[in-house]
């Protein structure tokens, strides 16, 4: 599975980075830091799956989905679990809160 990190946090996309190393059905191939560069890097790289978060400077995770033609699939990782709910509206696999739990991450991969 091809995929890419979408958050504005340095340290959130090094600890997830660090938590998908045990999970080698995942290749990270890129990170993106907000919304207008994942929407050049999902369509120049075509990943499978995203990692997003949804509160980030500018526009949020669900608005870049709605820029998306056809989205890939999407595991979002936040902070917040007040849009768990419009999460599962736009066919998230998963919804993660931040600190992100190894058990959890491996539940949401599977």
């Amino acid at each position: 599975m091809k995929a890419l990190i979408i958050d504005d946090e340095r340290l959130a996309r090094k600890e997830l980075r660090t938590l998908l190393q045990d999970h080698e059905q995942v290749e990270i191939i890129g990170e993106a830091v907000n919304v207008d560069e994942a929407f050049e890097m999902i369509n120049q790289l075509q990943p499978d799956l995203l990692f997003l978060d949804i509160q980030m400077p500018g526009k949020t995770g669900f608005q870049l989905l709605e820029m998306l033609d056809g989205a890939p699939d999407v595991i979002f990782t936040t902070a917040y679990d007040e849009y768990a709910i419009n999460a599962f509206d736009v066919n998230a696999l998963d919804y993660l809160l931040k600190p992100i739990q190894p058990e959890r991450l491996a539940e949401s991969i599977s």
